[in-house]
């Protein structure tokens, strides 16, 4: 019977270490498995992936047009010109008329400085010269004058000469569109008056005086007047009448060179003499540089 007990005993030490053996091992198991699930990879949404040193760069993204800043020191997008604004007649300088002494003169400021500015190309009556009296339709050209430019802003169109004796400036007058010196001449407040070289518009002002005094208007209605001589027509040959042997051409070119042509030179068959402008005929070389001219230079 006690080795019946023994061994009923032992039996059950047998049983609990097995069990015991197993309870561990399911527990190394369990274990285990938490471990593993543990190490997996986070999900997607959570993961940062570091970029690996081999990988090429992204690609920049495309550009991408964005409205201007209103933040005032932000540069501003550069902006074509228009062809407008690139033209040259909108980029003349424009000047302020200061005062209108009279009929063909005016008074601007130049950068700051007074310049007396005197009209090319035609004349009105006289009212503020110190040795002659207040001539016929002279102050009805001042006011016109005044009518055009007083107080506004004028561009002024050199010619050839730039100043006068008395140190004006000689310029063709513009306001907006209207061309002043032409204008007063149309309207007859003014006579042509041209001398050379500076006769780039004499065709129009001589247009313009005929159609006035053929329409009675202004000094031409008013007053006992003279007409300035129409520009004469311009010749290849000698005048009649000419001293014979006066052959040589005294030519003046756009630039108010006073050039000759003797009947050797290549350029003269083909210049004409414009007696009107101021060009003229020579019995001789010699008398055509007395007077200022020079040979032309493809002369022999």
């Amino acid at each position: 019977m006690n080795e019946a007990h023994s061994t009923g005993a032992t039996l059950r030490r047998r049983r609990g270490s097995d069990l015991h053996t197993l309870m561990v091992a399911a527990l190394a198991a369990l274990f285990g498995c938490a471990k593993a699930v543990d190490d997996r990879p986070s999900p997607v949404g959570d993961e940062v992936v570091e970029p690996q040193a081999s990988e090429a760069p992204a690609p920049a993204p495309a550009a991408v047009e964005t409205r201007p800043s209103d933040d005032a020191s932000a540069p501003a997008a550069p902006t074509r010109a228009s062809k407008r604004e690139r033209s040259p007649a909108t980029k003349s300088q424009l000047y302020e008329v200061v005062r209108v002494v009279d009929g063909d003169t005016i008074a601007v400021d130049v950068d700051g400085t007074l310049e007396r500015v005197r009209y090319i190309g035609m004349d009105t009556p006289e009212t503020v010269h110190p040795r002659k009296p207040v001539e016929c339709f002279g102050k009805e050209a001042s006011a016109k004058n005044a009518a055009l430019v007083g107080g506004k802003r004028v561009r002024l169109e050199r010619d050839v000469t730039d100043r006068d004796r008395y140190g004006r400036l000689l310029r063709y007058v513009w306001v907006d569109d209207v061309f002043v010196n032409l204008e007063l001449v149309r309207e007859g407040f003014a006579m042509v008056s041209t001398y050379p070289p500076d006769v780039e518009h004499t065709d129009a002002f001589v247009a313009a005086q005929k159609e006035a005094r053929e329409a009675n208007r202004g000094l031409w209605k008013s007053c006992p007047v003279e007409a300035a001589p129409e520009k004469p027509r311009a010749s290849a040959t000698p005048p009649k009448g000419l001293e014979e042997g006066c052959t040589i051409k005294g030519n003046i070119n756009a630039r108010g060179d006073k050039i000759y042509h003797r009947p050797d030179c290549p350029s003269y068959a083909r210049t004409k003499i414009d007696e009107g402008a101021g060009q003229r005929w020579f019995c001789s070389p010699a008398e055509a540089e007395a007077a200022g001219w020079r040979v032309a230079k493809n002369c022999p």
